[in-house]
């Protein structure tokens, strides 16, 4: 408990609103009790709230990676404020009172360590006396029927599309459109229902809409690819029954299959005892998907991995929902669960502890830069050959310099091979003016995160600085 900061308590909290808050309750002296047991691993007391009787808080740290959180107010937000203003007084100093531990939170504690034994139990027993996910064979059977089904509505509603053109489309036939879209929902095909909506939207977006074609069109050949891969996919699994899912590329998760956590760890998708540094962060709106997207780029400082986080928070449960953050400490979990995917695999993680970043922890981080731009260009493109693969993927590069050429600027490796820099689309948001108020030291011989771009008009491929590190500073660029 002694290593509670601040920083740890606002990557717990659901939003800024969360956080604000909870500090607020501490300015305001609202706390009327403020305790904690002798080793430190339980926070509980009392806060002034709204009624007669105060309410109780507690913020047990038992097990350090997966605290426990318990308050007596109605709030539907978890950690409430009251939880977060408890926490924050004792980060800021505030005195703690030494008291037993409550007999509510021991009895509590026994119930949870009695049901963590069950599962080792479980996990420990013999080969083939486990108890395994059992497959209901006729449902399976009736949700890739169904799913087939929608990818044929899907596919007859994209060259409906194709057929009128992206000239004709107006908002009537938008409308008209995304009405057809909506019936995919009953198809179990949220992938592709986004990816149809996608289109959608980006046509119908701007006020120019003729600025959007180019894009559109490159999102339509995706979408045909797609429905082409999942039809062969779906009726392969429907022809063999016990064909698994498919853990090589994107395609589940592009159909609309949610990964569970038991899934991935039954397919061996699993990292033990993993630390993590986010080098770049942001949020952003999906309007297709209809939600908020968290978005992390974070380095494994085992093997140097480039792994994304994102979380998804639906329009109408966003503020229920945790809101995400620029994390600027080390992450260390347990279990770190990896998605199927390309050069920036998805990954996720239930439990984890915080500990501050060091300039070994920089070092390290240096060490795994890619030194050679023609091998991150052939790394880049041998991805973007697939129809289904993320097209901008990031890659840390080393930079022997970063080189301002007439009004644009350039990084160049150590061999004197170039990659151009510039401003990409899928960010929208510009760094590249921000290069010339950062020190020179940064723009020679730094690791560089790059987000790259293929840009097929001009028959180029580009990137954009995010983040630069040397083993003794870190600049972010974009977070």
């Amino acid at each position: 408990m002694t290593d509670l900061s601040a920083a740890y308590i606002d990557s717990l909290a659901l939003n800024a609103g969360a956080i604000k808050n909870g500090n607020d309750l501490v300015r305001k002296n609202s706390f009327q009790k403020l305790s904690r047991t002798e080793d430190g691993t339980l926070l509980f007391g009392e806060c002034k709230g709204s009624g007669k009787e105060p309410y109780s808080c507690s913020a047990d740290f038992v097990k350090a990676e997966q605290p426990v959180f318990r308050c007596s107010c109605p709030s539907r937000q978890f950690p409430c404020k009251h939880i977060l203003g408890l926490m924050y007084a004792y980060a800021g100093g505030k005195e703690f009172t030494v008291e037993e531990l409550p007999v509510d939170i021991a009895d509590k504690r026994e119930k949870a360590d009695k049901r963590e034994e069950k599962k080792k139990d479980t996990a420990s027993a013999p080969a083939g006396t486990e108890s395994k996910r059992k497959v209901n064979k006729n449902a399976l059977a009736k949700k890739l029927a169904a799913q087939l089904e929608g990818i044929e509505l899907a596919h007859k509603l994209v060259l409906q599309i194709v057929q009128s053109g992206l000239a004709a489309l107006d908002k009537r036939s938008i409308k008209m459109y995304e009405d057809q879209a909506k019936q995919l929902g009953n198809h179990y095909i949220p992938g592709i229902q986004a990816a149809v909506r996608e289109v959608l939207v980006l046509t119908g977006s701007a006020d120019n809409p003729e600025s959007n074609y180019s894009e559109a069109i490159e999102k339509l050949a995706a979408l045909h690819a797609l429905i082409k891969r999942s039809k062969e996919h779906l009726n392969a699994r429907i022809a063999d029954p016990e064909r698994p899912l498919d853990v090589a590329t994107v395609l589940e998760e592009k159909i609309g299959h949610a990964w569970q956590l038991a899934e991935l760890r039954e397919l061996g998708r699993v990292h033990e005892n993993a630390e993590l540094v986010q080098l770049c962060f942001h949020s952003y709106t999906d309007e297709a998907r209809g939600e908020h997207v968290d978005e992390g780029y974070w380095v494994q400082l085992q093997g140097g991995e480039l792994v994304v986080t994102r979380s998804y928070r639906p329009f109408r449960a966003a503020k229920h929902m945790k809101e995400e953050d620029t994390c600027l400490m080390v992450v260390q979990t347990k279990e770190l669960f990896a998605y199927p995917g390309d050069l920036n695999a998805r990954v996720r993680w239930e439990e984890m502890t915080m500990r501050e970043l060091h300039s070994s922890d920089r070092s390290v981080i240096c060490s795994f830069a890619e030194r050679s731009v023609a091998s991150a260009v052939r790394a880049v493109k041998n991805q973007l050959k697939s129809p289904l693969a993320d097209k901008n993927p990031v890659m840390l590069l080393h930079a022997a310099q970063i080189a301002q050429i007439g009004e644009g600027y350039v990084l160049v490796d150590e061999q004197g091979a170039r990659l151009p820099l510039a401003h990409i689309q899928r960010i929208n948001q510009p760094t590249m003016q921000l290069l010339p108020y950062v020190s020179p030291s940064m723009l020679t011989e730094t690791a560089v995160l790059v987000m790259f771009e293929d840009r097929l008009a001009e028959g180029k491929l580009v990137a954009q600085p995010l983040t630069l590190m040397t083993n003794d500073d870190i600049v972010r660029l974009f977070y």
